[in-house]
């Protein structure tokens, strides 16, 4: 499971990359090469949807984050649990096998 969200943020960040290079900047960026799409939806309702897929995205990739972190935490807690439940046992059981060693009683000397 770890792995498949770990699949997704990466595919998520890449996603993200293009998204970024696409936006229009001060200096024009990527998106003035893409004329056709901006007077096919006017260039508001282009900017609009790139900055929204933009805060998507990042959106996703948090909340991937932080589910994946709780996952990673939850399953360390919980083998660190099972392995002091192993060695109580297994200290448990050695007690229980090993002989107690009586004093031993000396005669009394005449």
């Amino acid at each position: 499971m770890i792995q498949f969200l770990t699949i997704l943020i990466v595919i998520s960040a890449i996603i993200l990359t293009f998204v970024v290079l696409i936006q229009n900047s001060k200096g024009g960026g990527l998106a003035a090469g893409f004329s056709s799409a901006n007077q096919v939806f006017g260039v508001k309702k282009t900017t609009d949807r790139i900055e929204k897929l933009t805060w998507t995205l990042i959106a996703i990739i948090v909340v991937l984050s932080i589910f994946s972190a709780r996952m990673i935490s939850s399953r360390a807690s919980t083998s660190n649990t099972t392995s002091q439940v192993d060695i109580e046992q297994t200290q448990t059981q050695q007690q229980a096998t090993t002989p107690v060693e009586q004093p031993q009683q000396t005669a009394p000397e005449e």
